[in-house]
């Protein structure tokens, strides 16, 4: 059996309440609102088959109707679990818990993917983008959003020596553990070193701002925020991206088989609710429908 390699640190959502301390009704419809507007304006019109890297409880899988078939990814089960039970079990969707750092899909399997709020969580940035990009085939679209370093607010602190970062040099700043903000430049960098062609950028959250969200309807500032993503200054929390997967890489988008070993990236069998890989022998378990790749089966 392979040695595993050293695995980077992980923000593990299991067995949170994320949904609802987080999100619902707790002031953030908003949020949720300019996330889709920029989503709708950057999803391709169609496409076969998508990986929602950090899909959590399904929150914005409403907005992949244009896919035929869509695979949530996060590394929370229980997350997975209530996204499964809001959308239901039919062959649309595929639910898997896995690590983003060692993904268990086949080379080329999906022509679309998204990152949404999850890539500030990631300590290996290079590794994410490298595993995202091997899963795309040439051509396919990934929807990348993250948190942007060079935000007004952390310019004006900054000026004013009420914070030591510099909102201004490309190195990521880790604020809390596990929550990291990106220079627009950096990503560009880590996008392109990937193999990824970046082709829109836009700037998303411009009020994000409680005082102001309590205060102006909720329906007005997204409208605003909407008309202002298209202007391209890059000083808000939230920016997102479209970008093209270039390069020679494997077309598998018509393989009958999403999976492989995320150990070693070898064949996988299915045996009852078991996914066996015959060249490291270790197995993966299928649980109620959610196909577990966090951890292999103890012998």
């Amino acid at each position: 059996m392979p040695k595993p390699e050293p695995r980077p640190r992980i923000c593990d959502y299991e067995g949170s309440n994320y949904r609802t301390e987080f999100w619902e009704g707790k002031g953030r419809n908003y949020e949720d609102l300019v996330e889709r507007i920029a989503l709708r304006r950057l999803l391709p019109s169609q496409g076969r088959r998508l990986l929602e890297v950090g899909a959590g409880f399904g929150r914005l899988t409403s907005e992949y109707d244009a896919y035929d078939q869509v695979v949530l990814m996060d590394y929370s089960f229980s997350q997975l679990r209530y996204a499964q039970d809001q959308l239901g079990t039919d062959d649309r969707y595929v639910y898997v818990a896995a690590d983003a750092y060692h993904l268990p899909f086949r080379p080329g399997v999906f022509d679309g993917a998204t990152i949404i709020r999850v890539i500030h969580h990631m300590a290996d940035v290079e590794s994410v983008l490298g595993q995202v990009r091997r899963s795309l085939i040439p051509g396919g679209v990934l929807i990348l959003e993250y948190a942007n370093k060079r935000n007004l607010k952390a310019m004006y602190r900054f000026s004013r020596g009420l914070q030591s970062w510099n909102p201004y040099d490309l190195d990521p700043v880790e604020f809390v553990e596990l929550n990291f903000d990106f220079h627009p430049g950096y990503m560009r960098l880590k996008l392109e070193e990937a193999g990824f062609a970046m082709k829109r950028s836009m700037p998303v959250s411009f009020f994000r701002v409680g005082a102001l969200k309590d205060r102006v309807p909720t329906g007005f500032l997204a409208g605003l925020d909407g008309l202002l993503q298209l202007t391209g200054l890059h000083y808000t929390p939230s920016v997102f991206t479209k970008n093209i997967a270039v390069g020679n890489s494997p077309n598998n988008i018509n393989h009958l088989s999403l999976f492989v070993c995320p150990s070693c990236g070898e064949e996988l069998t299915r045996i009852g609710n078991t996914m066996m890989c015959k060249a490291c022998n270790q197995r993966w378990a299928i649980r109620d429908g959610i196909y577990d790749f966090k951890a292999p089966l103890e012998d």
